[in-house]
């Protein structure tokens, strides 16, 4: 384990997971040994774009600038001042308003940061990526491995191939250290509004299920994705490395849909319809072609997007994480969708 560093940079701490990783840091609340070495004075520095409200992350007591990747002085300006550093890069783009956007952001902007980083002479950078690059599963019960050839999905799986590439390229120059986190689906506290709105389809009965229903996806809990990056922040081992950090096994859509269900009648006391939208797999099939149309010609369509993926199988083993960073994700489905629930309820969402 890597001495821990006095200051840690994070990207996209106004996002889901930079947010949720920001505050887990800041108030020491993951169960890590690294957590506990951490020195009483640790800086957080976190960068959140221009117009973005940093009062919530102030109120954690960390500092918080405003820039966009895209814009190399930005990036010299979050990372001047951080010798030693630790950084790490959750900000990026899935559901763009062009597909340029989405190498404009998730392959340059990483360019822009690693290099401004290795000009600071921050220690390690920790990058996430995806799924996405690797795409779907060739047959139902393969699980993908860091062993997995790139295969990527549409041209959000290409910026997000391309900028691994890039990384790779940066740890080949030695200047920095760096770490590759690919995590698939997250879900948990801290949720935007779109996943309250799954929520919503699943109580009332508009949850889709394309095909079967039994095409695995893997998942991550936001607190077991958060201390799969921290660790890969810290263990000496993992410099140069790539790692799939999800929960311990592949869930099917079946049993994540009737998961939610369960707890929104039984725990919640909620009134559920108890239906599907079911569709046929060809559905996917029709969705993949119009989705690869529009993004021909540099458009892109998020439902047709997301809609084209609902029966494939994305799933990895966190194997190599357990065994090389002493991964143990301590939150399944049941579980994480609970706490989720109750996050929602506590912020007086409606489901």
């Amino acid at each position: 384990m890597k001495t821990p560093t006095g200051q840690i940079l994070i990207t996209g701490a106004r996002g889901w997971l930079g947010k949720r990783l920001t505050r887990v840091i800041a108030e020491r609340t993951l169960d890590l040994d690294v957590m506990r070495e951490l020195p009483d004075g640790l800086r957080i520095r976190c960068l959140i774009l221009p117009g973005e409200d940093p009062a919530e992350l102030r109120a954690m007591g960390v500092e918080v600038m405003q820039g966009d990747l895209r814009n190399p002085a930005d990036c010299a300006s979050f990372c001047a001042g951080a010798s030693g550093a630790v950084l790490l890069h959750t900000a990026g783009i899935i559901h763009p308003n062009k597909i340029k956007d989405l190498y404009e952001v998730n392959l340059n902007g990483a360019r822009n940061l690693l290099a401004a980083a290795q000009t600071a002479q921050v220690r390690r950078a920790v990058v996430v990526s995806s799924n996405s690059p690797i795409g779907l599963n060739p047959h139902p019960g393969h699980l993908f491995d860091e062993s997995s050839p790139y295969h990527p999905y549409m041209n959000y799986g290409r910026s997000k191939m391309q900028m691994e590439l890039a990384v790779q390229e940066v740890e080949r120059q030695g200047r920095i250290e760096t770490v590759i986190v690919r995590p698939p689906w997250f879900y948990g506290v801290d949720q935007p509004p779109r996943q309250t709105l799954f929520f919503s389809m699943v109580r009332a009965g508009k949850a889709p299920i394309v095909g079967s229903g039994n095409n695995l996806r893997s998942m991550a809990y936001i607190d077991n994705l958060c201390e799969g990056l921290i660790l890969a922040a810290f263990v000496e081992r993992a410099r140069g490395e790539i790692y799939w950090i999800a929960d311990k096994r592949p869930y099917s859509m079946n049993e994540i849909i009737d998961t939610i269900e369960r707890l929104l009648e039984e725990e919640f006391k909620l009134t559920v319809a108890h239906k599907r939208m079911r569709l046929p797999g060809l559905v996917s099939e029709v969705a993949i072609l119009v989705d690869g149309t529009l993004q021909a010609v540099g458009l892109y369509n998020q439902k047709i997007h997301v809609l084209s993926e609902m029966n494939k199988n994305i799933a990895c083993s966190v194997a190599k994480a357990e065994a090389e960073l002493g991964y143990r994700p301590k939150v399944a489905l049941e579980e994480g969708m609970r706490r989720s629930i109750e996050f929602c309820m506590r912020q007086g969402a409606r489901i």
